[in-house]
């Protein structure tokens, strides 16, 4: 028999360019992010999330799969980022060229 402060409220979050999924979930507290997500049916939704290579986090800090929840927590997973921030800024900063924002 479960009691209620066995059972945590979270979701699991995914966002594409165009779409953006929040999945809420009632769930045992003793499972794993990586249960977690199973669960949630998300990959199912999105088959190009692989596990072994997305990164996942919770509230914007990276987490391992096998990290734990708390109530009221929300799962991340990551896409892998198309061009790395760090490169272009120095492209940017090699070319001469002003950012945009913030730029003067």
């Amino acid at each position: 028999m479960k009691f209620m402060t066995d059972i945590i409220h979270i979701e699991v979050s995914y966002a594409l360019p165009d779409k953006q999924v929040i999945l809420t979930l009632d769930v045992d507290k003793q499972l794993s992010i990586e249960d977690i997500i199973k669960k949630s049916g998300i990959l199912e939704q999105f088959p190009e999330i692989d596990l072994s290579q997305n990164k996942v986090g919770v509230f914007g800090k990276l987490k391992k799969l096998t990290n734990a929840l708390r109530e009221g927590d929300r799962i991340e997973i990551y896409r892998p980022l198309i061009a790395d921030p760090k490169k272009i800024r120095k492209e940017r900063a090699a070319s001469g060229k002003l950012m945009k924002k913030g730029a003067r």
